[in-house]
């Protein structure tokens, strides 16, 4: 029962983590949807709005901006998960989590593919724990400069210089195999929509429904 409820407490810790970066996309989408909407140009003319809203108005530009910073938020949507989830997963030094979550994600796409949100996960989870585990370190006397937090982001780093290689190689199946899983989920027609319903439901105890 011990070990149960601590696997539970783990992917409660997990699904709180994701709902740091989650809670953003709203804002974000609102900016976006909101900007593109009214810099459109079809729909300025559509609706005859070209002299008050066109290019080179000061609403037009208001717009534009607004899209554009909604626009930014998508396009980092990685960076951002990777180091909200490695502050979500941090008990405690979350500043340093945060570090050592930007620097491992650089990291690890430069030394393989680029994988997106779920990279960002990846990074997250993994820091979070070698945080976790790390953040107290003691090193001998001559290499104590580098011990407790300093020590996080360095190891980090390490580690995902590693985990970038390796993901080169076990990546590209992995990435097959869940769109052969969408695929399918897609061509059952209802069934499909009942077992994706099914699995989100089962997945909110554990907060993890949003992912």
């Amino acid at each position: 029962m011990k070990k149960e409820g601590r696997i539970f407490d783990v992917l409660q810790r997990v699904g709180r983590a994701f709902m740091l970066p989650i809670a953003i996309l709203p804002v974000a989408g609102l900016l976006l949807g909101i900007g593109q909407s009214f810099t459109n140009e079809t729909m300025l003319r559509t609706y005859h709005l070209i002299k008050i809203m066109g290019p080179g108005t000061v609403l037009y530009g208001i717009f534009k901006v607004g899209g554009d910073c909604g626009s930014i938020i998508f396009d980092n949507l990685a960076l951002i998960f990777a180091m909200g989830v490695s502050i979500g997963m941090a008990k405690a030094e979350k500043a340093v989590a945060a570090l050592s979550g930007v620097l491992s994600f650089f990291v690890m796409h430069e030394a393989s593919l680029q994988l997106g949100v779920f990279g960002g996960i990846i990074v997250g989870l993994g820091v979070g724990y070698l945080h976790n585990r790390l953040y107290k370190i003691k090193l001998p006397e001559v290499l104590s400069f580098f011990g407790g937090t300093r020590a996080v982001p360095i190891i980090c780093t390490i580690v995902y210089v590693g985990v970038g290689i390796l993901m080169f190689f076990i990546w590209p199946p992995i990435q097959g195999l869940m769109y052969s899983l969408g695929g399918i989920v897609k061509a059952s027609g209802y069934f499909g929509t009942f077992i994706y319903g099914v699995l989100e439901r089962a997945l909110i105890p554990f907060g993890l429904h949003h992912v």
